[in-house]
């Protein structure tokens, strides 16, 4: 089960919103329906769903209606119509006790201002949410220091906003949001108020602290850069409405239409995709324990490769072997690899960026080899291969 789940969701603003939803019904446009009646179509027909610890960025551009889905989930604005699932629960059917718990227990909210208190104290800022819930102080304040620990705040709590950085008091209110234990995070243009640099900080923290605590982001975004960094998916929209859904690659590589398109056109693919996407798997390999220096040189022969990537029996990589040292060997008698193996080589893991491929093969005088955190062999990289993927989705080598 979905940790959020959006069904056929629609937020109409003006006084007669079943007129409206007739006439997007009928495929009037939103420029039409406002023309016509003076409803603006804040959002038409949403259907996604984000998993438990899953960073989906909303994004498009100003007036897209990203803002606005993003608050009807724990329903800042209320929705005309559709359906909102909270771990099972449809949030439009809440009433004010459920609705108010959802907000304060389940779901952090971090805003694009700040929305510091200047007369509180760095503490107090962040453990404002916990007041809120009637925790007792002494409880709130160390939860409130834990939080601030989280972002990287130890020692400011005595400060107050006016002390701090812009990304500072940024942190302040993800601390906020992180000292009520949330499941959820929503996150809307948190960092968009920030200068370059600071923003590139924060999203970088923000990929930190979700490796180590896993929650489940919302994160609304008009930079397609910052999706692609932050997103593990991108839920792209426009009018109101959701265009296409899918991974930084995904949407890339199989733009749904020409806006997709248009939007993405500028971006260095390199930057997106990974190791694991432009690999292919190794057509042999060599086991460490049945194969010899006979055995090596055959597969060699049978598909016209000078070096062939030896494994254990559990996959894991132990090094490779060239075609020559394999036939010394041979010449000699020998029955075992090992001595011909080199075991001093470079790898790459599967999420390594396409863009630093290049420099590690640049002097490489065989395939990268591609290994997950337990050195089980994955596949390999040889540059013919790379440029040709990178080619195919459009970048440039």
């Amino acid at each position: 089960m979905a940790k959020i789940y959006v069904e056929g969701l629609y937020k109409i603003f003006g006084p007669n919103p079943k007129k409206a939803l007739q006439m997007l019904s009928q495929g009037k446009t939103k420029d039409d329906i406002m023309a016509s009646i003076r409803h603006g179509v804040g959002v038409n027909n949403a259907t996604f769903e984000v998993h438990e610890g899953e960073i989906v960025v909303v994004m498009g551009l100003s007036g897209s209606g990203k803002s606005t889905l993003v608050r009807c989930l724990n329903r800042l604005i209320t929705p005309t119509a559709g359906k909102i699932l909270i771990d099972g629960r449809d949030v439009l059917t809440m009433g004010d006790d459920e609705l108010r718990q959802l907000r304060q227990r389940k779901m952090g909210m971090v805003f694009q201002n700040f929305a510091l208190f200047p007369h509180r104290t760095v503490l107090e800022n962040a453990a404002l949410g916990l007041e809120i819930q009637g925790m007792d102080k002494e409880q709130r304040l160390k939860l409130a220091d834990e939080a601030l620990s989280l972002v990287g705040l130890d020692g400011w709590g005595a400060s107050y906003p006016r002390q701090l950085s812009g990304g500072m008091q940024q942190r302040v209110g993800l601390a906020r949001a992180l000292a009520l234990s949330p499941d959820i995070l929503l996150m809307d243009e948190a960092f968009s108020a920030l200068d370059p640099l600071i923003r590139r900080d924060m999203q970088d923290e923000l990929i930190n602290l979700q490796e180590r605590m896993q929650k489940t982001i919302v994160f609304i975004s008009h930079d397609l850069d910052e999706a692609l960094k932050l997103g593990d998916r991108i839920i792209l929209m426009k009018d109101g409405a959701i265009v296409q859904v899918g991974s930084p690659e995904e949407i890339l590589t199989h733009p749904a239409d020409e806006y997709v398109a248009r939007f993405v056109e500028d971006v260095d693919i390199t930057k997106v995709l990974t190791a694991e996407s432009v690999m292919k798997h190794s057509e042999a390999v060599a086991y460490l324990r049945t194969d010899g220096p006979r055995a090596a040189l055959r597969k060699m022969r049978k598909h016209n490769i000078a070096h062939l990537f030896v494994v254990d029996h559990t996959h894991r990589l132990v090094g490779i072997v060239s075609a020559d040292s394999a036939a010394i060997l041979a010449q000699r008698g020998e029955g075992s690899l090992t001595e011909a193996i080199c075991t001093d080589i470079k790898t790459v893991f599967p999420e390594t960026p396409a863009q630093d491929l290049f420099g590690i093969m640049a002097d490489l005088p065989y395939p990268l080899a591609v290994v997950d955190e337990a050195n089980k062999f994955k596949g390999v990289i040889v540059r013919g291969t790379l440029v040709a993927a990178l080619a195919e989705r459009g970048g440039a080598a």
